[in-house]
């Protein structure tokens, strides 16, 4: 799957591998994350993607964001967007696939193999048109839960699938930890944010709960 001798780009959908881990039961140790792709070839860029809700005061988001900001990713944020929907719930809209796409086909003039963390059925074109450039991509999601986290078309459009709970060994941030049964709720840390909110509906989802 991997050539040492290939140039690796990471492509990481935020709120979608926060919701991907969270609903297999451990937490991503994003220095870790870098140190595993190292292993499998020259890994020239990571890209990690969020929305950030700018009115408040402090986003528990932050942290992560200028920690990774510093430690060898580029963070790519916009503003996300607040709305009420039919019911007079508060929701949270913050989608990155097009700043993701754009970057992914930039990088694809001097990489060889682009490793994309998400499940998101759209960007399903985007995997076809890196691959009728010629590159390789590995999608980064599980079929672990039930039903699975990534949409059949994305699955079925990569070179590779990789399912996460595979990199558990390299990535938990709490190894030591027992590893607890599949498709669980994300706990209640960062619903403010929209990697925190995103996470944990489509675990829910997921799960086949109900708010």
């Amino acid at each position: 799957m991997f050539d040492s001798r290939e140039k690796i780009a990471l492509f990481i959908d935020g709120a979608n591998l926060f919701a991907t881990s969270k609903c297999l039961g451990f937490e991503v140790d994003y220095r870790k994350l870098l140190t595993a792709f190292r292993n499998r070839g020259y890994l020239l860029r990571a890209y990690y993607y969020t929305a950030l809700i700018e009115d408040l005061e402090f986003s528990p988001i932050r942290p992560l964001i200028d920690w990774l900001d510093y430690n060898g990713y580029t963070v790519v944020t916009k503003p996300a967007k607040e709305f009420t929907d039919t019911q007079g719930r508060r929701k949270i809209k913050g989608s990155m696939d097009i700043e993701l796409a754009i970057d992914a086909m930039e990088q694809s003039r001097t990489i060889d193999h682009v490793v994309l963390f998400s499940g998101d059925g759209d960007l399903t074109n985007l995997v076809e048109a890196l691959q009728r450039k010629g590159r390789k991509v590995s999608v980064v999601s599980t079929i672990s839960t039930q039903p699975s986290m990534i949409a059949d078309e994305l699955r079925r459009q990569a070179d590779h699938f990789i399912d996460l709970i595979t990199l558990r060994s390299e990535i938990d941030r709490h190894p030591a930890e027992p590893a607890p049964h599949a498709i669980q709720p994300a706990t209640e840390e960062a619903l403010t944010s929209p990697v925190g909110e995103t996470g944990r509906k489509l675990c829910q989802i997921k799960a086949g709960s109900r708010e």
